[in-house]
């Protein structure tokens, strides 16, 4: 029985929430601001005397609201980043594989010498990867051999430096300006 471990918030989902909670501050504060100088100008008995009050109160509710739509853009600009993000890890997962059985092929790997190099690019040890297979680790070792040969590499360090450069040499998702 496994046991996942809890679920903590990200300083992402932290600076949402948090941008989230300065927005309803900054409404309540110009909804005040806004009823305050409305009600100022209707029972003010002279307009003139309480004038500059009145100035002053309205550059606040500007400035408030100013900052409510700087806040309100960068929420969903940060929304959008996080989507995009999330986006590019389901199709990095999915292209990886892909990418790997493409070089398996290409390097035409026997199904046993696949199954050994997956198990290098995940970072398990020889002896790991024999019991893995009931084999003996002399043999893991003469596949491994064998794949990088087929594969044109000096040992388990090149082969995984040769995937994560193939991943990261272009973008997955275009970057779109729509915010």
């Amino acid at each position: 029985m496994t046991s996942t471990p809890p679920k903590t918030s990200s300083p992402k989902q932290n600076k949402s929430a948090m941008l989230w909670g300065l927005l309803v501050i900054q409404i309540v504060c110009t909804l005040f601001f806004l009823t305050d100088a409305l009600g100022d100008m209707i029972l003010a008995e002279e307009i003139l005397a309480g004038f500059s009050h009145d100035i002053l109160e309205s550059m606040v509710v500007l400035a408030m609201s100013l900052s409510i739509v700087f806040t309100i853009t960068e929420i969903r600009r940060m929304l959008h980043r996080q989507r995009r993000m999330e986006d590019q890890i389901k199709i990095a997962s999915g292209a990886f594989v892909s990418m790997l059985n493409q070089y398996f092929d290409s390097w035409k790997l026997t199904p046993s010498e696949r199954d050994v190099a997956l198990f290098l690019i995940k970072g398990m040890s020889f002896s790991d990867i024999a019991k893995m297979r009931n084999t003996k680790e002399g043999t893991v070792k003469a596949q491994c051999n064998a794949i990088y040969n087929k594969s044109d590499v000096t040992g388990r360090a090149q082969l995984l430096s040769f995937f994560i450069e193939e991943l990261l040499s272009e973008e997955l998702i275009p970057e779109v300006n729509d915010v």
